[in-house]
């Protein structure tokens, strides 16, 4: 009997849940009581960085709006590869998403790394948009400005060394500004962001493309140097720093959020996850979070325009690809 009684609880409790997200999707309008269970998130970056922030915040404020966890896994290596095959790979029900952004799912395409790119998945929207990329030298190579990594180029072709992540995203940034500004930099592989912080620290690179919350200690510091941000406008978060467009230089470089699915995911679960990835962009926590972790405003894309941004930006990306698969 007493078997039988708690049967009968644990029966209601799933009634009384199951009945409690058809209500939720009969409000939203959706037609899906998904998600019933926690997801599995992939991303193809290492913890402590800017994806893995960005990830593991909107995980928190996924859980506040349904009621169901996000089980973040980092899956670096091979150019974000390694996360985006998991995800294009996984059973398409809805419980495995991609949280990545244009390197892992174009520059990785682009480059050679991938032969597959955002064709290969559902995309669901951009939930945000990395506008706290600068690029910053250290305060020991002399340079302050774009003039004087030019000049300085120009006068000891090659002496000046840009750490990057060969295939990357941020070898693509460095390709861009050498192309822009026709400053002759050697481009070499030193690895992530922290790796890549403490080479200029050791005077072992000049120049890297990075979060602006990840060097700013060192800036105020007197450490390092911020020559510019890859925006199409300032990103009034990271304080007094011109644009390259604004030192006449054509480079712009934002980097968007990505959230997809498998291919073949169910259509009603992609737009559902795209209502809450609105609705927690509209939290104002949520966006404080952005701002004070990596200086980042909050933003969102839905379905279509995502898929517009992304394809104009793989449309300037493919630009580079012959020098980008050079380096492989």
């Amino acid at each position: 009997m007493r078997r039988f009684t708690t049967t009968l609880a644990i029966a209601a409790t799933l009634f009384a849940s199951s009945t409690a997200f058809a209500q939720s999707d009969a409000q939203s309008g959706s037609d899906t009581d998904w998600p019933t269970r926690p997801i599995n998130v992939i991303i193809g970056a290492s913890p402590g960085g800017d994806t893995d922030f960005n990830a593991r915040t909107f995980a928190q404020y996924f859980e506040q709006v349904t009621g169901q966890s996000m089980v973040v896994t980092n899956t670096p290596g091979g150019g974000a590869t390694i996360a985006t095959s998991a995800v294009r790979d996984a059973d398409p029900d809805g419980y495995t998403i991609l949280f990545g952004h244009t390197g892992h799912l174009i520059v990785a395409e682009v480059s050679g790394l991938a032969d597959y790119g955002l064709d290969a998945f559902e995309i669901c929207c951009v939930p945000a948009v990395d506008q706290g990329a600068v690029i910053v030298t250290s305060s020991a190579s002399g340079i302050e400005s774009v003039e004087d990594l030019v000049s300085q180029t120009k006068e000891s072709p090659d002496s000046v060394i840009y750490g990057t992540e060969l295939g990357g995203y941020s070898h693509l940034q460095g390709l861009m500004l050498q192309n822009q500004t026709e400053a002759q930099m050697r481009l070499v592989d030193t690895g992530s962001a922290a790796e890549k912080i403490a080479a200029l620290l050791g005077g072992r690179i000049q120049v890297a493309g990075i979060a602006y919350g990840a060097v700013q200690d060192y800036v105020e510091g007197g450490q390092m140097n911020v020559i510019g941000q890859p925006n199409d406008a300032r990103n009034p978060l990271i304080g007094d720093i011109p644009t390259f467009a604004e030192q006449d230089i054509d480079f712009v470089m934002t980097n968007p959020y990505i959230i997809a699915f498998p291919k073949g995911t169910d259509q009603a679960i992609v737009d559902k996850m795209g209502e809450i990835a609105e609705e927690i962009s509209e939290i104002p926590e949520y966006a404080e979070a952005l701002e004070q972790g990596f200086k980042q405003p909050v933003s969102f894309m839905p379905r279509d325009e995502a898929v517009t941004r992304l394809n104009e930006i793989r449309d300037r990306y493919m630009d580079y690809r012959d020098e980008l698969q050079a380096s492989r």
